[in-house]
């Protein structure tokens, strides 16, 4: 359980324009000198000192090798994060998205003072949306959702041919077999950086080579070798290739084909909880609906917000705005990274810089603000917030996964966290509500 140590503060806040405000907050040395043994462990986790255990190095030891101010500015910093919290309570100051600290001045034997800047949340007009979320709501209760024998059938036959086994047949390659082939890619007559593979599995129609090269193994028999001439892509990922020719050997060495199982009893068999290939196909279908159900809830939710936006009317602080855009970066680069590749040389190859795509998101990152200041106005104008054991409950879940990943709570923003769980229970409850708009 999240127990927030309340220390004691002083406090001056100063309301900026566009929607922000600057705090400048005081910590009396006596309770912030208390934070040094939290440092000096964090400190020292990640670095061996001979004769000491991680995280119980002496203070003076870790001041000799970090130097004494590096262990204040730790101090410093967990501090902050505890009494960041405390401040928005007792200020009942409603914020958004992370503070920024302007300034820190932290010396030993005197008081700690810093300044946040933060966006507050602007005054957002919230006009009639009433009818439009009423509209939403009486269509999507008139929808039916049920699965259809086709799709379903698509789905089972697809789990076959995931337990399909490769059989290696004699015969010319066909579109959809398996090419196992040896392959050098030259320029010039010399071998480019990764152009050598052995013995790689080739699903040919996958496209997963540079076009030309799978139509080319097509036809092959196991044991032919032939060279072509493809040219790379012009948007190919790697710059200095794109657009470009180069000589292909390859040697086809083995074809296979899928042999997939056929589709019956014995198969709902084999996957081990069901008797009948009815039972799995009943299994399915309520997957399946189940799956339905949740897209077609986050379509409804989707609409609903919009409904929202479209009724706001709002002057919104660019600190919020440019959040937003480095939050949908990263997002971004999550999904580029988790396709297996590097997002820089993914900008290369689209020949745009991190600037271009925040010029071009701007519209919805502004969007994405209103709709989140919009469930805040719905959750205020119903009084929908969730209790501080609420709140703990759901940070300590988030704790739990983090613990189980050998992380502790020194590695997390204490006042991020709380904020999120705050939305994430707020937002659900505001939704839950708008669905009951008749």
């Amino acid at each position: 359980m999240i127990i927030f140590i309340h220390m004691s503060f002083e406090v001056t806040v100063k309301q900026l324009p566009q929607s922000e405000a600057s705090m400048n907050i005081k910590v009396e040395w006596a309770v912030w000198k208390k934070e040094l043994p939290h440092a000096v462990e964090h400190l020292s986790e990640h670095v061996k000192f001979p004769g000491f255990r991680a995280g119980k190095v002496p203070q003076a030891v870790v001041e000799q090798k970090f130097g004494k101010q590096a262990v204040l500015d730790e101090a410093a910093e967990h501090a902050i994060n505890k009494v960041y919290p405390q401040v928005l309570e007792q200020e009942k100051l409603n914020t958004l998205g992370r503070p920024q600290v302007e300034s820190i001045k932290a010396l030993e034997g005197e008081s700690l003072e810093f300044e946040i800047k933060v966006a507050v949340v602007p005054e957002l007009k919230l006009g009639e949306w009433r009818k439009e979320v009423k509209k939403i709501n009486a269509e999507f209760e008139k929808q039916e959702v049920t699965v259809d024998e086709e799709a379903l059938d698509k789905e089972i036959k697809r789990l076959a041919e995931s337990r399909a086994k490769l059989i290696t047949v004699n015969r010319a390659a066909q579109n959809g077999d398996t090419a196992i082939v040896d392959f050098e890619v030259l320029r010039d007559g010399v071998r480019i950086e990764g152009g050598l593979g052995k013995q790689h599995p080739l699903v040919l129609g996958s496209g997963a080579f540079i076009p030309g090269f799978e139509e080319a193994v097509i036809g092959m028999q196991a044991g032919e070798e032939k060279s072509i001439e493809l040219k790379f892509p012009e948007k190919y990922h790697a710059a200095h290739l794109a657009g470009k020719p180069a000589d292909f050997k390859v040697k086809l060495t083995a074809v296979q084909e899928k042999d997939i199982p056929l589709i019956d009893d014995a198969f709902a068999q084999s996957l081990g909880k069901f008797t009948t290939l009815a039972e799995l196909r009943e299994n399915f279908r309520s997957g399946m609906i189940e799956e339905k159900k949740q897209q077609t809830n986050e379509e409804r939710r989707a609409k609903a917000l919009d409904a929202l936006v479209e009724a706001s009317s709002v002057e919104l602080p660019k600190i919020l705005i440019d959040e937003e855009l480095v939050r949908m970066l990263r997002e971004f680069e999550y999904q580029i990274q988790q396709m297996g590749m590097e997002f820089e040389v993914y900008l290369e190859g689209i020949d745009k810089k991190k600037e271009d795509l925040f010029k071009e998101w701007e519209p919805q990152a502004k969007k994405r603000v209103i709709a989140s200041l919009a469930l805040i106005e719905v959750a205020k104008e119903q009084e929908i917030e969730p209790a501080s054991e609420e709140v703990e409950a759901e940070m300590n879940k988030t704790l739990q996964y983090f613990r189980s990943i050998n992380k502790t709570e020194k590695d997390l923003d204490m006042s991020m966290l709380f904020h999120h769980a705050k939305e994430r229970l707020q937002n659900e409850r505001v939704f839950a509500y708008l669905e009951e708009v008749k």
